[in-house]
């Protein structure tokens, strides 16, 4: 038997040829879905770095507008959207002349950040089911190409009469389909992984980032409120 890869495909029956296609399709996508995970990821952890070095004297100054502008040049950034909206909610109810109460101003930017948070990270778990997918019913997939196959190999020898070595080229190309399976399978499982315990990490950045704001709104809440009774 030809075990090379045209000897494999042109010695496979229609069925078998279909399984190899469907799975070469599941692997085109999921490389994609990787790469294109992997790039987004990597510019959100640069431009988060980027990030919070521009952001400190700003925010030191306590020029809003300018953080605000800051942030919208990171929009990758899945920090600078939590901060821009902890930012946005902060000003536009604190300029809110019927609001009277200093701790508003600090719940609507604390809302609004957790509001951004959720979102980002639906937005980063975009895809990352279709690896989920792939990873799990691949090899099911592979499977049932080697059923299959082995299922038509005994046949043959039910109604030629011969012996194991006459299907043992049949069963050994219906195997292949599980090997192609599990090919398949193993690097998307391992993506997703990989994937989920970086949003992991961005979540605990964002949590973070979303407290350390909360802690400045409050101080800045204060020192207004210091300013205005002095006066």
């Amino acid at each position: 038997m030809d075990m090379s890869l045209l000897g494999l495909w042109n010695s496979m029956g229609m069925l078998a040829k279909g399984v190899v296609i469907l799975m070469g399709l599941m692997s085109i996508y999921s490389i994609w879905v990787m790469v294109e995970r992997f790039i987004l990821f990597t510019q959100a952890k640069n431009q988060s770095l980027k990030l919070l070095g521009a952001l400190s004297n700003v925010l030191t100054r306590g020029d809003y507008q300018q953080a605000i502008d800051i942030t919208k040049k990171y929009k990758q950034s899945h920090l600078a959207k939590v901060i821009a909206a902890g930012l946005l909610e902060f000003e536009a109810v604190r300029r809110d002349k019927r609001n009277i109460d200093p701790e508003i101003p600090i719940e609507a930017a604390r809302q609004g950040m957790d509001r951004t948070a959720m979102i980002t990270i639906a937005e980063m778990k975009e895809n990352l089911g279709v690896l989920a997918t792939i990873g799990a019913t691949a090899p099911f997939v592979g499977l049932f190409g080697t059923v299959v196959g082995i299922i038509n190999a005994f046949s043959k020898m039910a109604t030629s009469g011969g012996g194991i070595a006459s299907v043992s080229a049949g069963i050994s190309e219906a195997l292949v389909t599980t090997a192609f399976g599990l090919f398949v399978a193993i690097p998307a499982v391992w993506a997703y992984n990989y994937f989920q315990n970086r949003i992991d990490r961005f979540t605990v950045e964002m949590s973070n980032s979303g407290s350390e704001m909360a802690i400045y709104f409050l101080k800045e809440a204060g020192g207004s409120g210091e300013k205005s009774s002095v006066a």
